[in-house]
């Protein structure tokens, strides 16, 4: 069995095609329920943000999971393999958790070192254990992953300065605006994204924030957070009439913000302009809202590109959190041995002492005179030289775990000691 992960972000596919493969909350269990049926997949998990959509398997086969996750991609998307496969990246075994690694400690991010990543890891993972669909070979691997990423942010300064997506957000607007201090903005969504960015612009003079959100409760908590006020939905486009920027990020599946719902806002604003922000995938605001006049658009490829242009600082830190990345790659491939390994050297061993135990019992009836202290000396001798010649095999295989010659030397072992696979 191996571990693999099958993906694509926002390195290999365009915006277009990763809000087709999202994932949205509300579709990760039966997701992950699809994905147990499949014949080649014994565990699953989900990594869907708005920079990928991952899944990580434990494959049966590595071929037939790689046609079942294709399978899976396809029907989710309503796409033909061949209309994204070119984009798919496809990592196994030791590479697949080296990958893993560099996700979560945000080396693998638009925004390098972002610390959101960190917690979208372990809510799939926590999603994926709740559904039943991480068994103790993904287990074992997010334990890792996450300290992995919890190091890389707590040893370097990978996470300083600008190092979340909703914080970069924040900035390119500020950028466009000369400054948000004094500005009205309206944030739309207050999840883990529309948090940060209301967060980031309390923290930045912001003069008034407003927040909407699909549920009324939650808006009007983070308003109350930041200092702001809670906007009902429905009166979303009268209040964007009012504003100097509109920040986006809601988990919904289709547009909230039409053209036509902005068309009329701008006829009543007197020529100001509008900045829109939208850092949601799928996106919250139709592309052809860029068309009205007054009004610039940027959207997740525009934040990436004012990232990239920002990093190099932190990008100093990157050979330090590749050092650590390696050592706990290391480690992880030492337990993952170990815990492959293990079942064959207890088989081994339970052999090993069923002959011996098997033989004395044998030869029992010889013992009569023996004292209780000589047959004690008995057994003690036997279980030592049994322990002593099955030292260097048990040695032996946990050096050569996870290669060929492993491979065949356990083999070899369960053949001649009669040993069943587990």
């Amino acid at each position: 069995m191996s571990v693999v992960v099958i993906g694509l972000n926002h390195r290999t596919a365009p915006l277009e095609l990763l809000e087709r493969m999202t994932v949205a909350d509300g579709q990760l269990a039966k997701a992950l329920h699809d994905l147990l049926t499949r014949e080649h997949l014994s565990e699953a998990m989900v990594l869907s943000t708005c920079n990928r959509t991952e899944v990580y398997a434990v494959a049966e086969r590595f071929h037939g999971a790689y046609s079942d996750i294709r399978s899976f991609l396809a029907e989710h998307s309503f796409l033909p393999p061949e209309g994204f496969s070119d984009h798919l990246y496809v990592h196994y075994d030791s590479a697949a958790a080296a990958h893993l690694f560099s996700v979560t400690a945000g080396l693998d991010s638009a925004v390098l070192g972002e610390s959101e990543i960190q917690g979208q890891v372990k809510v799939a993972w926590e999603r994926a254990r709740d559904e039943g669909a991480a068994g103790p070979a993904l287990n074992l691997l997010l334990r890792h992953a996450l300290e992995a990423g919890k190091r890389a942010r707590s040893e370097t300064g990978i996470a300083r300065h600008i190092a979340s997506v909703s914080q970069a957000a924040v900035a390119m607007a500020g950028e466009r605006l000369g400054g948000v201090s004094g500005k009205t903005v309206l944030v739309l969504g207050a999840g883990e994204m529309g948090e940060g960015m209301a967060v980031a612009l309390a923290g930045a003079g912001v003069a008034d924030v407003w927040v909407a959100n699909r549920t009324d409760a939650k808006a009007h908590g983070l308003a109350a957070r930041v200092g702001g006020r809670s906007v009902p939905l429905v009166d979303l486009p009268a209040r964007v009439a009012d504003v100097d920027l509109l920040l986006t990020s809601t988990g919904s599946q289709a547009p909230i913000i039409e053209k036509a719902d902005l068309v009329e806002v701008m006829a009543d604003r007197d020529d100001r302009p509008l900045l829109v922000v939208d850092i949601a995938v799928p996106r919250d605001v139709d592309p052809a809202v860029a068309e009205i006049g007054g009004v610039t658009l940027l959207d997740m490829d525009d934040l990436r590109r004012f990232a990239a242009a920002g990093v190099a600082g932190r990008r100093r830190e990157v050979v330090a959190v590749e050092a650590i990345l390696n050592d706990e790659l290391e480690r992880y491939v030492g337990a993952t041995s170990a815990r492959e390994i293990a079942p064959t050297i207890i088989a081994l061993r339970e052999r090993a002492e069923s002959v011996r135990a098997a033989e004395v019992e044998r030869f029992r009836a010889r013992f009569d005179d023996l004292s209780p202290d000589q047959a004690d000396l008995v057994e003690a001798v036997t279980k030592g030289l049994t322990a002593k010649l099955l030292h260097q095999p048990t040695v032996v295989l946990k050096d050569a775990a996870r290669s060929p010659r492993g491979d065949r030397l356990v083999a070899a072992l369960r053949e001649l000691f009669e040993i069943e696979s587990s």
